[in-house]
């Protein structure tokens, strides 16, 4: 049976953020300034979804032959689709051009589009599979015999029965990330599955709360196989809580300094999980940056959609222990919620320039289908047209901006956040780890006390309620 992987790029998708939904790239907008931005977004060739590189090598522990077909329709008996929201038209009419084309073939929609959105391919005579894509191992006679729109196969009870993901089908060579990493090729990796936290506005939550781990003996042993077989020297941990378990965490960290080769890897996690010694030991292994999502220093914003805050100070402490220890953090801001106003926005760009972080990313509010925030807010989507759904543009009506003001100001915290002097100064080492050889003066230049609270010149502070105004 053949079997193909299908798959695009469209408007600069990677497919593996947002929880399977999808994500853009920096549209380049706001003068010369977003222009360079944007070029260095486009400086990484991030892997494919993690779920086709599993896919593939379930599908030869099946028997079966499978190819990647990026936007091409070669002849197959079977075809595996994983859309996210902004390619999620245009696939669709790649399927039905493959339903016309070539009737016997079966179309399969796995992720978490298709789990959040299965009745937007009604009609279309292909079989939605609603849950993790993985289930295909245990029930893939069933799932290509079943006749149903849509097939509910739940989640993987038991990660460790997975085979190792192959990335042999894929341009494994160019994958880079290079905003965590100096070492390439990358390749995403996991300990565990799911958030135990409430977040109403995010889809990593729609199959399941509660998290499922692997034995860290076999998350080492995938690395070593993946620096053997494909070279890779950096991996990104795609675990939404990494450390949630702490003794699985350095279980993980001790293996990896077992390996005997040099290898950095990068987690994403909340800084109420991950204390100083944990750091260290990670460090010690080859960690080299961690995601962090504070998304604003508003609480009362973020206890309205149901996010657990952590501590202002504890976040500057963190974010400066990171940078004293060389350790890049990558910090997510989030703009663009109803009721924002233009200095609350302000707010949380005064805020990321005081935290300093390595890299500070700034999404727009995007409502993901599924979600308890998409229903609350579903009157207010503006944009019908789900391309635009890429955490970069206004896809809402706003009580205090228009979209054009939000875009504008969502534009100003990227250029006021990077062009500055002392983004460079705090950051340069991190940035660029060789220079310390040329210009030792800047090693020193860490603040692992904390940083200043007060907002630079330029740049009003507002009241911590504005956001929620």
């Amino acid at each position: 049976m053949k079997v193909v992987l299908w798959d695009t790029r469209r408007n600069d998708v990677q497919k593996d953020f947002a929880g399977g939904m999808g994500v853009g790239v920096h549209p380049g907008t706001g003068g010369w300034r977003g222009k360079i931005i944007r070029r260095l977004y486009k400086q990484d060739y991030r892997p494919v979804a993690m779920n086709f590189a599993y896919l593939a090598a379930i599908v030869k522990k099946l028997g079966h032959e499978v190819s990647y077909s990026l936007d091409d329709v070669p002849q197959a008996d079977v075809f595996i689709f994983n859309p996210a929201l902004q390619t999620v038209d245009a696939e669709k009419n790649v399927m039905l051009r493959i339903v016309k084309q070539q009737p016997n073939a079966k179309i399969l929609v796995v992720g978490q589009v298709a789990f959040s959105m299965a009745d937007f391919f009604a009609d279309t005579g292909v079989t939605v599979v609603k849950g993790e894509a993985e289930q295909l191992l245990f029930q893939w006679d069933d799932i290509l015999e079943s006749n149903e729109p849509v097939v509910d196969v739940g989640s993987v009870a038991d990660l460790d029965l997975l085979p190792i993901p192959d990335w042999s089908l894929f341009q494994y060579k160019k994958f880079r990330i290079n905003y965590d990493f100096h070492r390439f090729p990358s390749a995403y990796i996991q300990q565990s599955r799911g958030c135990t936290f409430k977040c109403n506005y995010c889809p990593y939550i729609m199959i399941e709360s509660k998290t499922r781990f692997r034995d860290p003996l076999a998350v080492v042993d995938e690395m070593r196989f993946g620096m053997k077989r494909y070279g890779f020297e950096s991996f990104k941990f795609r675990d939404p809580l990494f450390g949630l378990n702490r003794k699985k965490a350095l279980a993980v960290a001790e293996g990896i300094r077992r390996i005997g080769r040099t290898v950095q890897f990068s987690v994403e996690t909340r800084v109420d999980l991950m204390k100083e010694d944990t750091l260290r030991e990670l460090k010690s292994a080859g960690l080299t940056s961690i995601t962090i999502g504070i998304e604003t220093p508003d609480e009362a914003t973020l206890k309205k959609y149901s996010r657990v805050a952590i501590n202002d100070d504890r976040q500057r402490e963190f974010v400066a222990l990171c940078r004293s220890m060389g350790i890049r953090t990558v910090a997510g801001f989030m703009v663009g919620f109803p009721d924002d106003t233009a200095d609350s926005i302000r707010h949380v760009l005064n805020y990321a320039r005081a935290i300093n972080p390595t890299y500070a990313n700034f999404n727009i509010v995007t409502p993901y289908p599924g979600t308890p925030f998409y229903e609350s807010v579903k009157d207010q989507i503006a944009e019908k047209d789900l391309s635009k759904f890429s955490v970069y543009q206004p896809v809402m009506q706003y009580k205090n901006l228009t979209a054009a003001q939000v875009s504008q100001l969502h534009g100003d915290c990227f250029s006021k956040f990077y062009f500055r002097s002392r983004y460079l100064k705090d950051n340069a080492t991190l940035l660029w780890p060789g220079i310390k050889r040329f210009m030792p003066s800047l090693a020193n230049k860490s603040r692992p006390q904390g940083v200043s609270s007060q907002p630079e010149p330029g740049f009003p502070t507002v009241p911590s309620s504005s956001a929620a105004a």
